[in-house]
């Protein structure tokens, strides 16, 4: 190989975007009904990851694998925890899980994986994280893997909802589905998919006059407790919990696994930026109240400023507003 070739190598290396990250896990299936229909939902996850240009890893369906399913999560997991930047790592559970009152579990062929064996894979992790299970019975992850930089989607409110879930599949549909494209963007968030994965949910048990045995929870605000999607009056959150926290939703507002045009152009460092100037402007609103209006506005105009220069400059990421600064 002569040098230009080697020095085109290297720059093409130092100069490559980094990629959000998408590990899809189908566990045991069961009986061959329930595994035809984990494999659509894990196919559509995967066009998903396609089209977003995302590195993709499924686990779960190869008839010879080398590791027990259980263990190549982890060492995937290990391997991508690792990996610094602004960029987002996407765990999909799909498949069935169990609760027996203490400890919530993900079946997966060979040994099961708990809630608490992730939270010890992902304890380093050094990017977003969502984490999404699609299972029965899988209320109790959500409690143990809520954090900070850190969204977690379960099919259930409890462990003992442990019939099977369908939530997965109105999901997995829902991430390449326009329709949910609510705030009109051009893009499809985990947050919108969720809210359309819930009416999908609540349609299919209204109209076979059944009671709903399973109801959906989103945490990305590290409280533990979750929120369920009636709480949303389109993206927004109307209600909070009792103990004040920040209402769920804005994080998960801000990924999405399939970027418009617009949202391509922009480089990870600029969307970081963006994505804090947003959460600052949440934290301003729910203040709006105990500030003067002068007060108020002068807080947020700095905010509001940089975030239009970072959509005209986007070569440029400035740098943080000092608080209280204005430009006027």
């Amino acid at each position: 190989m002569n040098l230009f070739v080697l020095l085109t190598c290297a720059f093409l290396v130092a100069d490559a975007e980094p990629r959000p990250a998408v590990i899809v896990v189908v566990g045991a299936e069961g009986t061959p009904e329930f595994g035809r229909e984990f494999r659509t939902w894990a196919g559509r996850w995967a066009d998903a990851a396609s089209r977003g240009k995302s590195q993709f890893v499924q686990i779960g369906l190869d008839e010879s694998p080398k590791l027990a399913d259980r263990d190549l999560l982890k060492e995937k997991l290990l391997e991508q925890a690792a990996v610094e930047g602004s960029e987002p790592l996407w765990l999909i559970l799909i498949g069935h899980g169990t609760f027996d009152g203490k400890t919530a579990r993900f079946n997966t062929r060979g040994p099961d994986v708990t809630a608490g064996d992730l939270a010890a894979w992902l304890k380093e992790a050094r990017r977003p994280v969502a984490i999404v299970n699609c299972a029965s019975s899988s209320g109790p992850f959500l409690n143990e893997l809520s954090g900070p930089n850190r969204i977690v989607i379960t099919a259930t409110k409890s462990g003992h909802e442990h019939n099977y879930a369908r939530f997965g599949d109105y999901l997995s549909a829902a991430m390449i589905d326009p329709r949910a494209d609510i705030d009109k963007d051009d893009q499809t968030s985990l947050l919108e998919a969720y809210l359309l994965a819930c009416a999908g949910v609540r349609e299919f048990y209204a109209r076979e006059g059944r009671l709903a045995t399973e109801h959906a929870l989103l945490d990305d605000n590290g409280d533990r407790l979750g929120t369920p999607a009636d709480w949303f009056q389109g993206t927004r959150a109307v209600k909070t919990a009792k103990d004040g926290a920040p209402p769920d939703g804005l994080r998960a507002g801000q990924l999405q696994l399939v970027r418009s045009q617009g949202e391509e152009r922009l480089s990870a460092a600029v969307r970081a930026r963006r994505d804090e100037l947003e959460q600052e402007l949440a934290r301003l609103r729910r203040r709006k109240a105990e500030l003067t209006e002068e007060q108020y506005l002068n807080l947020v105009e700095p905010v509001l400023v940089e975030i239009a220069r970072l959509y005209e400059e986007p070569d440029q990421v400035t740098k943080p507003v000092p608080p209280g600064a204005t430009n006027r």
